[in-house]
Order: C-alpha cells, then sequence, then structure tokens
C-alpha cells in the first residue's frame, strides 16, 4: 500500500540546497541582455539553492554538450538548467545536444511543463516547445525554452518543489 507521506519524507531527507550550473543558449544574448539566465538564478538563490556556475553558449550542438558534460564531471554541481534553444527553427538545438547525453530521461519534466504552459499561458503552441530533463551519470539536466515566462514556470511550478528530491535520488545509493 502507497504511504502518502513517503514522497514528503523523502523530501526532508534530501536536505535543503543543490549546487546549480546555469547555462542559456543563445547567439544573440550576452551578460547585459540575458534576462532569463539571472531569472532562474534569483529564482534559486531565493529557494536557498547554490549557483556554482553561469555562462551563455551558443546555440551550438557540439558547444552545449561540451559545455553540460563539463559541468556533469564536477563534483561541486548537482544540476545542470539550460534556457533557450528549445524550438523547432533550425538554429535551436538545445533539444538535441541534452537527449544525446542522457543517461536517463525524465519525460515527465518536458510533458508537465507543455501541460503548464497549454492550460496557463499560451495555448496550442505549447507543443512548440521541446522542454527535456533527465540525468548524465549523477547530474540532473533540465532545459527549458528562454523566454523569462517559460523559465518562471519551470522554476516555480516544476524544478524548485522537486530539486532537493532529485538531488537525494541521484546520491541515495551511493551513502
Amino acid at each position: 500500500m502507497h504511504n502518502p507521506n513517503s514522497v514528503e519524507e523523502h523530501k526532508q531527507q534530501a536536505g535543503a540546497s543543490v549546487q546549480c550550473m546555469v547555462i542559456t543558449v543563445s547567439d544573440t544574448r550576452t551578460v547585459h541582455t540575458d534576462k532569463s539566465g539571472p531569472l532562474m538564478i534569483s529564482l534559486l538563490e531565493e529557494a536557498g539553492h547554490h549557483i556554482t556556475g553561469y555562462t551563455i553558449v551558443r546555440d551550438d550542438d557540439q558547444l552545449i554538450r561540451d559545455l553540460i558534460t563539463e559541468s556533469a564531471k564536477k563534483d561541486n554541481i548537482d544540476v545542470v538548467l539550460l534556457t533557450g534553444g528549445t524550438g523547432i527553427s533550425s538554429r535551436d538545438t538545445t533539444y538535441e545536444a541534452v537527449s544525446s547525453l542522457l543517461d536517463k530521461e525524465l519525460p515527465g519534466f518536458g510533458e508537465i511543463f507543455r501541460y503548464l504552459s497549454f492550460a496557463e499561458d499560451i495555448g496550442t503552441a505549447a507543443i512548440l516547445s521541446r522542454a527535456i530533463g533527465g540525468t548524465l551519470k549523477n547530474t540532473a539536466i533540465f532545459s527549458m525554452p528562454g523566454s523569462t515566462g517559460a523559465v518562471r514556470l519551470a522554476m516555480s511550478r516544476i524544478l524548485l518543489p522537486e530539486l532537493s528530491h532529485i538531488k537525494h535520488e541521484l546520491y541515495k545509493h551511493q551513502e
């Protein structure tokens, strides 16, 4: 029988702080014009998480994969969060880069993101989103669209409530 408190117990065991790498994928944004990366950082810090790095990378499949792979090797990064490059234009390569690296996909992230986007924000245009999440070794990877609305939705409604739990699940058999 399912214990209704088991999810809450897992979350309590997980610990509060998660170490996060934030990556904005864009051919045009700079540290002065990027709004989504700094919004993500602000939301993470308000929730008590630690930012171990922030960068902007061109929308180039190989550059994105190299950055994710490099980040996943670091002991001080539990989660890599990407914003941008998830659309369907020829320049949008974040989905391909992320999906090619995942050991385990977490399809629920993209599914819930699109559902919430459809219901609360953008209607049927939600089908154009290729938000994706999963794991690469002991690092969680989540990629979301580049708009501030998408970042706020993904972070506040999906990721912030679960980041500590995700970290716990990634490390629980290594203790």
